[in-house]
């Protein structure tokens, strides 16, 4: 019992970004001989197990909304240390709740590996997916358009950042305020005609952010076309973002991975925790009633009507 106890507290400890050599110096302090390489190595496995199969399982039902935002960390690869991206996918599926649906690691945000990606959590059985959350990339917003028949939705954070970028330090906050007065339109209808209206307006100075609004409008604005209650959470990759910031957190701890296993076994443990966090929280992401508009699943829209 008392081995079972100290396993599951270094396990913990591991998950947590601990080094192995914290790792090390807390089992001495506990008054028992270090840890060993062989009983590292039995640990990681154990993990590695757990992981693959919360990252390997089948998607079930449907998932109108998908969020996919991704991270660089550094690994050695052949002698260097080279920096690799690391995609997560989280999704909301037609009741309402949220879960980490997948993650994947690559050399970088090309077409090639997010189709990959993509094409890996169909095969899982990923499907109803309406609107897809991201940043501005072309290569997702291909393989969206190819493999998911969705909505791509460009972040209206990461866009503001852009054109923020175009408007000079002293009219950032003037730029900002106009920008954002066609975010708070009712409709799609509305948005549209006040985005068209500051582009123009901002035209003669700024011929740069206007051609930027002229181009990213369709993107920035396609959560307009969703249901107002949701509209909150879909303007942005800010559902993503805490989860990535503790990504960033517990890896800065390890600083350079020494191999892409070793990135898989720690960011698929925290996933696995966050996703097991979101499962037992009572109050659904969106509620069931507002899901039944972007859901294809005949049972959630009964519901929706029954109140049931």
């Amino acid at each position: 019992m008392a081995e079972r106890a100290l396993t599951a507290v270094i396990q913990e400890a591991y998950i947590q970004g601990i080094s192995t050599r914290s790792v090390d110096d807390l089992v001495k302090a506990l008054g028992m001989d270090g840890i060993s390489k062989s009983q590292v190595s039995r640990l990681c496995e154990e993990i590695d197990e757990r992981v693959h199969t919360f990252l390997d399982r089948p998607i079930e039902g449907d998932w109108p909304y998908l969020w996919i935002n991704a991270t660089y960390v550094k690994v050695r690869q052949n002698g260097r240390i080279v920096s690799v991206a690391v995609i997560v996918a989280v999704g909301v599926n037609s009741d309402g709740r949220r879960e980490v649906l997948g993650m994947d690691i690559g050399p970088s945000e090309a077409e090639p590996f997010w189709t990959a990606f993509l094409r890996k959590l169909t095969r899982r059985g990923l499907r109803g997916v309406k609107l897809v959350i991201s940043d501005a990339h072309e290569g997702i917003k291909a393989a969206v358009s190819k493999l998911l028949c969705a909505t791509w939705r460009r972040c209206r954070v990461h866009f503001m950042r852009n054109a923020l970028a175009h408007a000079g330090k002293s009219g950032r906050r003037v730029v900002s305020a106009f920008i954002a007065t066609a975010f708070a339109q009712e409709t799609p209808e509305a948005a549209s005609r006040q985005w068209r209206s500051v582009a123009d307006q901002v035209r003669p100075k700024l011929p740069k952010l206007a051609t930027l609004m002229d181009d990213a409008k369709p993107d920035v604005l396609a959560y307009m076309t969703f249901p107002r209650e949701h509209r909150a959470k879909l303007h942005s990759t800010n559902p993503i973002e805490r989860l990535n910031g503790e990504i960033k957190r517990r890896t800065e701890v390890v600083g350079i991975f020494p191999n892409e296993a070793a990135i898989t076994r720690l960011i698929g443990a925290i996933l696995m925790e966050q996703s097991d966090e979101w499962a037992v929280q009572r109050a659904r992401y969106m509620t069931l009633e507002t899901m039944a508009p972007v859901s294809d699943n005949p049972i959630v829209m009964l519901s929706a009507v029954t109140g049931t």
